[in-house]
């Protein structure tokens, strides 16, 4: 008997995401992964430090335990994925031990604020004792345990460095004061206790503003999960009733009152409405929404009631996608950071070096040991490495947090660092440039009869979903037409569509078969009434009575490539078409390829209409020396039709799905000079695509973009998804990694150049332990807030909106 495992203990699987706590700085998160990384099975580990989680890629399933083992062996504690976490501490709770310890701290500096002015006091031995001994070993325990554990694990962090610093000073405090009790009628020496203290206040403070200021990057994700109401209104059997959310199934009816927020994903049954998706898609002005038309959960209902059928409930919402989009990317890290954990890797050894020699050079060199001491504690206060640790995730939970709220949602952090240097865009033409949705504007048939060749072409087209096909059946519906039978249909990808029709075998006796089909029926039903049997079957009889005097014949729709794979010859149209693609119409041709010979029968044409601001988009990636191209599977003079009108001087027409790949490969493969010193880098090259046959080229690319109006398959394959159909937003993925990438860069050097000249100046006997303590606790807290000013970004989109 198969026993259920606990509810704590999650079955094993190959990926995992979980939180880490007890971490300090970048060290503390290197050292993590370096455990991660040593569990049997484990592919690949990584820590976010300003998210504490760490994210696992497995070969082959791994449990939970070895994993929360080996993090425990490493000196921290791992939390499942599935237990709830701890309830948050107030903003009072958390204030309170900094509040505490700067009361104690604070009277310490008094006799130093006095000596400013020319007055020299200080307090009682006993009382700097009776004031430091709570902040040292009360609030500092932390820093002891954290030391403890990392030690323990083989490893050095921030809190050995603090710990190492605050405890030398008052350990002097504590000798001081000791020898001049063994000599009666002798001064103590200076005593320290005020630099322990003050220090361990300076970096509790610190820790806490760098708190708020994290919470502050993840503002957008938490308002994106916050989108969802707890509960819906449902219609079921006529009766309206309040649910909650996890109760809701697809099918379901939903009332949204006006002011109301939709509680899943549906599409509108009854009523018209504006719908604000502000906060879902970026789209800053309220959209009309009728029945047919699709709605996103998340977003606010405007001034009428809407009844909704749920398509899409729980994880497979759009907004549960765009907030597992916002979250994976925030965990991933930059390429850029691991040049950061090869440093964070060494850099409190290093630091206990530098504070050693800075201790013995002192001593020795001026024989005064106290003084090389504090200068020793000084280095080692100043150069905590958590300003390393926060710089790239602070930047890029600020930078995906902006961009998801602008509807633009990238997947990964290699694609937001990536696409800071694309010189080169590649656009999909259909659905992506222009609407996606063809009409068919053409009809052009060699024997003059476009009825007839609307009628075989929907025969052919009647199986398939594709827009072009949905086209034809739309006109042929729309005319009345009646399309012949058909079977065998075959889609061949990048070429047309094939299918076995039953053509009439002289299309001048339509009509004559018609009425012969009428009175044969009228016969047939009249003999199985007095046969006593059903007049139905006399009809279908009569049907296939017609349709046997009928060919069926082997008929192609397609482009003019695989026109001339079949030998089909084109002249008889050949001008009309150069003058419908001219126009930027899309042309196929349909031909019999029963016989020997095959025969043209007409060519159908589909135009499509511009994307609003496809035209913008296209200026504005040129005006930021970005070359555009376009990619596309339509006919030449179809495709440079459109980028005539965008325009785009560069165009591949008539590629297959299979060839995008290997295009944008010699797209990559050209370079370009740097600053005209000869040296040569490659052009990053990104992917503008919507559809199933976009989605290789999209994973070929160095970027790829997909529009969210597309498939699933192409998301997928894509680093970033474009919440709206909006081709300006290209330009705003680009401008959002720019700026997210420089910060990113800001902010490393600033970590680097502070630890570089805070610790040569410590080691020079320039700063004081207390000025060390607050400069490390600025470090951390300017880098977060460089990091926060990402958060003004405004997409160019919205802003001309």
């Amino acid at each position: 008997m198969f026993s259920t495992p606990p509810a704590s203990v999650p079955p094993a699987r190959r990926d995992w995401s979980f939180p880490v706590e007890g971490m300090s700085c970048a060290a503390c998160a290197g050292r993590v992964e370096r455990a991660l990384r040593a569990v049997p099975g484990v592919a690949e580990a990584s820590v976010n430090m300003a998210t504490e989680v760490a994210s696992v890629r497995a070969d082959a399933p791994v449990a939970f335990d070895g994993l929360e083992a080996a993090v425990r062996q490493a000196g921290y504690a791992a939390r499942a994925p599935d237990m709830p976490a701890p309830p948050a501490r107030s903003d009072a709770q958390a204030w309170r031990p900094v509040i505490v310890a700067a009361a104690l701290s604070l009277p310490l500096l008094l006799p130093m604020a006095a000596a400013l002015v020319g007055v020299s006091w200080a307090w009682p031995a006993w009382l700097q004792f009776l004031l430091a001994t709570p902040v040292q070993l009360w609030f500092g325990a932390r820093f002891y345990a954290g030391a403890w554990r990392a030690l323990r694990g083989g490893a050095a962090n921030m809190d050995v460095l603090v710990a190492l610093g605050t405890s030398a000073a008052y350990g002097l405090s504590l000798y001081q004061w000791w020898a001049a009790a063994r000599m009666p009628g002798m001064a103590a020496g200076h005593l320290y206790f005020e630099a322990a203290a003050v220090v361990i206040t300076l970096v509790l403070l610190g820790k806490q503003l760098e708190a708020r200021a994290k919470r502050q990057t993840t503002q957008a994700l938490r308002a994106l999960q916050a989108l969802q109401p707890a509960t819906a209104r449902v219609r079921r059997d006529g009766v309206d009733s309040d649910v909650a959310i996890a109760r809701l199934r697809v099918g379901d009816a939903l009332v949204v009152r006006p002011g109301e927020r939709f509680a899943a994903d549906g599409v509108v049954a009854e009523g018209d409405s504006h719908v604000d998706e502000s906060l879902v898609t970026g789209e800053s002005l309220p959209v009309a929404r009728g029945p047919g038309e699709r709605i996103t959960g998340g977003a606010i209902n405007g001034e009428g009631l809407l009844l909704v059928n749920v398509t899409a409930v729980g994880a497979e919402s759009t907004l549960a996608r765009i907030v597992r989009l916002v979250e994976s990317a925030q965990e991933k890290k930059a390429p850029i950071q691991h040049l950061v954990d090869r440093v964070s890797a060494v850099f409190v050894p290093v630091v206990c070096a530098a504070a050693l020699l800075t201790l013995l050079g002192w001593g020795f060199g001026s024989g005064d040991w106290q003084r090389a001491l504090l200068n020793a504690v000084a280095v080692l206060v100043i150069a905590c490495p958590c300003a390393l640790g926060l710089a790239t995730p602070a930047a890029l939970m600020a930078g995906t947090g902006v961009a998801a709220r602008h509807g633009i949602l990238i997947k990964d952090a290699e694609a937001l660092e990536i696409a800071h240097d694309v010189s080169v865009v590649a656009f999909d033409k259909t659905g992506t440039l222009t609407e996606g949705k063809p009409m068919l504007v053409a009809c052009v048939a060699v024997d003059g009869d476009a009825a007839r060749l609307l009628a075989l072409a929907a025969a052919v087209q009647s199986g398939s979903t594709h827009p072009l096909a949905q086209a034809v059946l739309d006109m042929a519906r729309g005319t009345h037409s009646r399309v012949p039978a058909a079977s065998a249909q075959r889609a061949v990808p990048g070429k047309g569509v094939s299918a076995l029709v039953r053509v009439p075998a002289d299309p001048r006796t339509t009509a004559e078969a018609r009425l012969a089909e009428v009175i044969a029926a009228s016969v047939i039903m009249s003999a199985r009434q007095s046969a006593g049997l059903s007049p139905g079957t006399g009809l279908l009889d009569a049907e296939h009575h017609v349709d046997a005097a009928a060919s069926e014949r082997e008929l192609r729709l397609g482009s003019a490539r695989w026109m001339a794979e079949l030998g089909v010859d084109l002249a008889p149209l050949a001008e009309r078409a150069a003058e419908l693609q001219s126009m930027g119409r899309t042309v196929s041709w349909l031909a019999d390829v029963s016989g020997d010979a095959p025969e043209l029968l007409g060519l159908v044409a589909f135009g499509d209409r511009l994307r609003d601001g496809a035209i913008d988009a296209v200026q504005r990636l040129r005006a930021e020396h970005v070359r555009t191209v376009m990619i596309s599977g339509d006919g030449r003079a179809s495709a440079a039709g459109v980028a005539q009108l965008l325009g785009i001087a560069e165009v591949h027409a008539e590629v297959l799905p299979g060839e995008k790949a290997s295009l944008l490969a010699s797209l990559r493969s050209l370079s370009v000079g740097d600053a005209g010193r000869g040296r040569q880098r490659p052009v990053r090259v990104a992917m503008v695509g919507d559809g199933l046959n976009d989605a290789p080229a999209l994973a070929a690319a160095d970027v790829g973009i997909a529009m969210a109006s597309g498939t699933d398959v192409a998301m997928e394959a894509a680093g970033i998804t474009l919440m709206r159909s909006d081709p300006r937003l290209v330009a705003d993925a680009l401008d959002i990694s720019r700026r997210c990438v420089a910060k990113i860069r800001q902010n490393l050097f600033w970590a680097f150049a502070y630890n570089v000249v805070g610790i040569g100046l410590a080691a020079a006997g320039l700063l004081s332990p207390m000025v060390a303590g607050a400069a490390m606790a600025f470090s951390s807290v300017s880098v977060v807030a460089n990091a926060l000013t990402l958060r003004r970004w405004k997409a160019a989109s919205v802003r001309r909106a």
